[in-house]
C-alpha cells in the first residue's frame, strides 16, 4: 500500500495501529458496533483489506466504521462545503458593504437588508479561524452597532426577533475574540450580553452558545466543576443544536482534568451520537457550526490527558493534515496549534525532548492564537518537560518562554 490511498483509507489504518488491532480484531469491533449480522469473518476481513487498500465502503459501513474508532461519518468520509465569504455575500444578497449601511439608514428595513447582514454575520464568524483578532474585534464590533442601532427601526415582531439573533450572534463573535485577546472581564459582560439578547428572542441556539462559552472560560481558568455545570445548564437549553455537541465536548475534556476516564468516554460518546444524528453543515468555517472533524480535536484532547498518547497523536496528526491547505496555509491555526503541543506531549513521554520542543515553540508562533486556551494545553506540555527533563538547558528555555506569556496574560491561571 502506498501513500496515494484516500486520506481516509490512510486514516483506517492509522487508527487500528493506534490500537494495537489486526484486522480481525477490527472485524470483531465491526460486529459490536453494527445494527445487523454481518457476513462470515474471512468475507469481512477481505472486505476490510479492500478498504484499507482505498476502495470506499458502502453507505451501510461508513457510519459503523466511524463508530468502530469513536469519531462521525463525516470526520471520517469528509464532505467538501467551503464558501467564500464576500461572493457569497454578492452572490446572495446583491450587496456590497457600502450598500447594505445606506440600507440600515433608512427608517424602516427590508427582507433584502435583513438577508444581507444574515450572510455578513455568518462571513465574520467564518473569518473567526484565521482573520488577526484586532482587524476582527474592530468589525465585529461596527457591525454589533449596526445592528443593534436597528431597534430604533420600524421593525414587524418576526424582523425584531431576527434583529435580536443577529446581534446575540455577533456577541458571541465579539466575546470570543476578546477572550482570545486575553481580556476576560470584558468577554465575560459580552457574554452575558448575548445570553440576554438570545433570551428576549427565545434562540436556543444562541443561548447554548453563551453557556459554552460559559463553559470555556472555566476550563481555561480551571474551574473544571464550572465546566461540567455550564456544559449540562447549556444542553438543557441547546436541545438538538449543534452546540450541544460542543457542549459534551467541554464537559468530556473537563472530566479529562479530573481523572474521570469513564465519564470522559460518556461525555464523548453523548457527543458523538448528536453529531452523527445531525444533517452535514451547509458552511465548515463558522466558529458556530460544529463541523465534524471538531469532534476529532475534542477526542485528542481527552485522550492527551488520560495518557492514550497513541490515540491522542494519531488525531493530533489528523487535526493538523484537516486544518491545512495542499500548498501549506494554515486554515485551522488554533487547532493546529494544540495539535501540536499534543504532538509534542507524547514526544516528551516517548523520550524525544528535541521533537518535543519543537511543537511546543511552533504552538507557540502562529499569529492567530487563542491566548487562555493555547496557556492551558502547553502548560500541560510544560509540567511534562519539567517532570522528564528540567536538567536540560533547552528545556529550560522552553518553560521561560511559556512563564513569558503566561504573565502577560496572568487572567489565564488556574483558579
Amino acid at each position: 500500500m502506498g501513500d496515494d490511498r484516500p486520506t481516509w483509507a490512510r486514516r483506517i489504518a492509522a487508527e487500528r495501529a493506534a490500537r494495537d488491532w489486526s484486522q480481525r480484531d477490527s472485524v470483531r469491533a465491526l460486529r459490536a458496533h453494527a445494527p445487523t449480522e454481518l457476513p462470515s469473518d474471512e468475507s469481512m476481513i477481505r472486505q476490510w483489506k479492500r478498504w484499507e487498500s482505498g476502495v470506499l465502503p458502502n453507505d451501510f459501513y461508513r457510519p459503523i466504521i466511524a463508530a468502530v474508532f469513536g469519531t462521525v461519518t463525516n470526520a471520517l468520509f469528509p464532505e467538501s462545503a467551503r464558501r467564500d465569504g464576500d461572493k457569497e455575500i454578492l452572490a446572495v444578497s446583491g450587496m456590497e458593504t457600502l450598500e447594505i449601511v445606506s440600507r440600515l439608514n433608512r427608517s424602516d428595513v427590508d427582507s433584502a437588508t435583513l438577508d444581507a447582514l444574515r450572510i455578513t454575520t455568518d462571513r465574520l464568524c467564518s473569518e473567526y479561524p484565521f482573520m488577526p483578532s484586532e482587524q476582527l474585534l474592530i468589525e465585529g464590533r461596527q457591525w454589533l452597532r449596526r445592528v443593534v442601532d436597528l431597534h430604533s427601526k420600524s421593525l414587524t415582531l418576526a424582523q425584531h426577533r431576527e434583529v435580536l439573533a443577529l446581534s446575540g450572534w455577533l456577541a458571541l463573535l465579539v466575546g470570543c475574540v476578546e477572550y482570545d485577546s486575553g481580556d476576560r472581564h470584558a468577554a465575560e459582560s459580552t457574554r452575558r450580553a448575548a445570553l440576554s439578547l438570545a433570551t428576549e428572542s427565545d434562540h436556543a441556539e444562541v443561548a447554548g452558545w453563551a453557556h459554552e462559552m460559559r463553559a470555556w472560560f472555566a476550563l481555561t481558568t480551571g474551574d473544571y466543576r464550572g465546566v461540567i455545570a455550564a456544559a449540562q445548564a447549556g444542553a438543557e437549553i441547546a436541545g438538538s443544536h449543534g452546540v450541544a455537541v460542543q457542549l459534551a465536548g467541554q464537559e468530556a475534556k473537563a472530566w479529562a482534568r479530573l481523572g474521570d476516564r469513564r465519564q470522559v468516554e460518556v461525555a464523548l460518546d453523548k457527543g458523538r451520537r448528536l453529531l452523527e444524528g445531525m444533517p452535514h453543515p451547509e458552511n465548515l468555517d463558522n466558529h458556530f457550526v460544529v463541523d465534524p472533524a471538531k469532534f476529532d480535536f475534542y477526542s485528542m484532547d481527552c485522550y492527551r490527558l488520560v495518557g492514550e498518547d497513541k490515540l491522542a497523536r494519531t488525531l493530533a496528526e489528523e487535526v493538523l493534515r484537516e486544518g491545512t491547505d495542499f500548498d501549506g496555509t494554515e486554515r485551522r491555526p488554533m487547532r493546529n496549534a494544540e495539535a501540536r503541543v499534543t504532538l509534542g506531549v507524547t514526544a516528551a513521554r516517548e523520550g524525544d525532548l528535541e521533537q518535543a520542543l519543537i511543537m511546543g515553540e511552533r504552538a507557540l508562533q502562529g499569529d492567530r492564537k487563542s491566548v487562555p486556551s493555547l496557556i492551558m494545553t502547553s502548560r500541560e506540555l510544560a509540567a511534562e518537560v519539567k517532570r522528564r527533563y528540567s536538567g536540560e538547558p533547552s528545556a529550560q528555555d522552553y518553560l521561560s518562554h511559556l512563564r513569558g506569556l503566561g504573565q502577560e496574560n496572568p487572567g489565564f491561571l488556574p483558579q
